[in-house]
């Protein structure tokens, strides 16, 4: 099979594996990117990967405010330098991801954080909902298992399309900037604010409303 000479150029970003390395990969998995950065890490040649393993704790503590005031995102992002963290490439993601936070509003920020207890839960939900629509007992484990991939891409940050270039993960965007950059980086926390978020809203009854002001 011939290689995809975009998918070449991806695959070279996101791991910095060498171009020979990252051809054969491909070759290897007919072109299935998750399945050559997979082959990569096997082989120890995705040096960006490599990287995700050492101690990252210097960073910053970024905030964004979106929608007059209406959104808030605080966020810490993690890198084994000061001077990395004074990087301008290394600011400009912690603030991409500020906003990606603001949009999407993930819950998580990547699989391994999800409480087990909400797991069983989204899936007893979706099996629930799978034999309602009439699926076969038999199957319905394997559909159980592809609707809570949503379930990560909805809330696991990392699972997420990166709002400023739907065809890339959050994940991968993540790689991309390690590469870059030559350093770990971890997102470490974040907090989400939005106006009103949680509050019980006060509802206006028409009808007693007119009934007031008539008697009034």
């Amino acid at each position: 099979m011939a290689v995809d000479m975009n998918l070449l150029k991806e695959l070279r970003e996101k791991t910095q594996a060498g171009i020979a390395d990252c051809k054969k990969a491909l070759e290897a998995c007919g072109n299935d990117m998750a399945k050559a950065v997979d082959y990569l890490r096997e082989k120890g040649l995705s040096t960006a990967v490599k990287k995700s393993g050492r101690i990252a704790s210097e960073g910053v503590v970024e905030s964004y405010i979106h929608g007059n005031g209406r959104i808030g995102v605080l966020i810490e992002v993690n890198c084994e330098t000061d001077f990395v963290a004074r990087n301008a490439v290394f600011k400009q993601f912690v603030k991409d991801m500020a906003m990606q936070i603001a949009a999407s509003q993930p819950l998580y920020i990547a699989k391994e954080d999800v409480p087990q207890e909400a797991l069983d839960r989204e899936a007893n939900v979706l099996k629930a909902q799978a034999l309602n629509e009439g699926k076969p007992e038999k199957v319905v484990e394997k559909i159980v298992q592809g609707r809570m991939s949503k379930y990560y891409e909805d809330f696991c940050l990392l699972e997420q399309s990166f709002v400023k270039e739907p065809d890339l993960k959050v994940k991968d965007v993540l790689t991309q900037t390690i590469a870059k950059l030559n350093e770990n980086i971890k997102i470490r926390r974040f907090v989400r604010y939005e106006m009103g978020e949680g509050l019980e809203k006060k509802e206006e009854n028409f009808a007693e409303e007119v009934q007031k002001q008539l008697k009034g």
